[in-house]
């Protein structure tokens, strides 16, 4: 779970950051090679939500820096997905069309718990990206 614009607010570069990171994170579990199981991918799943989100560490035995609100969305998004892929919410599609340069395909509607049915995207590039 990652997260952009906490502490300090960054407006609508928040999603284009979380993107770009997915991308490369993507395009880098491409080509690793896994010793123990030649030839074969990590099979990541990937889930990106924009949304209202308060930071903070929670504990004084044990503290722990801890997100909560919309993080929970996030996370279906990803449960949703398939491997190798990059799910995106309405909400995050929106950031990205404010910023900019990020290719997106409509997946469809799926109902997604606690949120009822969403819209929902795959991600697959961005302008000047490697591939």
């Amino acid at each position: 779970m990652v997260a952009s614009g906490l502490p300090k607010k960054n407006g609508h570069q928040h999603a284009a950051e979380i993107c770009s990171m997915a991308l490369n994170l993507l395009h880098t579990i491409k080509s690793f090679n896994m010793p123990h199981r030649e030839g074969e991918l990590l099979k990541v799943r990937m889930g990106v939500h924009s949304g209202p989100c308060v930071a903070g560490v929670v504990g004084l035995k044990m503290p722990r820096y801890c997100l909560f609100g919309d993080t929970v969305t996030a996370s279906h998004m990803e449960s949703t997905s398939l491997a190798l892929r990059i799910h995106l919410s309405q909400s995050t599609v929106d950031s990205l069309n404010k910023h900019g340069g990020f290719y997106v395909e409509k997946r469809g509607e799926i109902i997604m718990k606690g949120k009822g049915w969403m819209t929902t995207y795959w991600l697959n590039g961005k302008e000047g990206f490697r591939k």
